[in-house]
């Protein structure tokens, strides 16, 4: 029995959407990873940016509790 060209074109139709199909999807799929990735290192410096943050006020509250220790007990009016 001789091949069908009718079947045979569709087929080959039907594959190449296919094949199209499958590589926008993995071009966005990179677009994707890509972006995620971006986000993982925009978060950890964001992270790093806290801690510091946190650090440096961790460090003020530390002089602001000398000063007022400093100030305990002496007189207002005495200079």
């Amino acid at each position: 029995m001789p091949e069908d060209p009718i079947a045979h074109s569709e087929l080959a139709a039907l594959t190449r959407r296919f094949e199209e199909v499958a590589e926008k999807h993995d071009r966005e799929f990179g677009i994707i990873k890509s972006d995620l990735t971006a986000v993982r290192l925009q978060v950890g410096n964001l992270d790093q940016k806290v801690e510091a943050l946190g650090e440096k006020i961790d460090r003020n509250q530390a002089q602001i509790i000398e000063l007022l220790t400093q100030l305990v007990g002496q007189r207002p009016d005495a200079g």
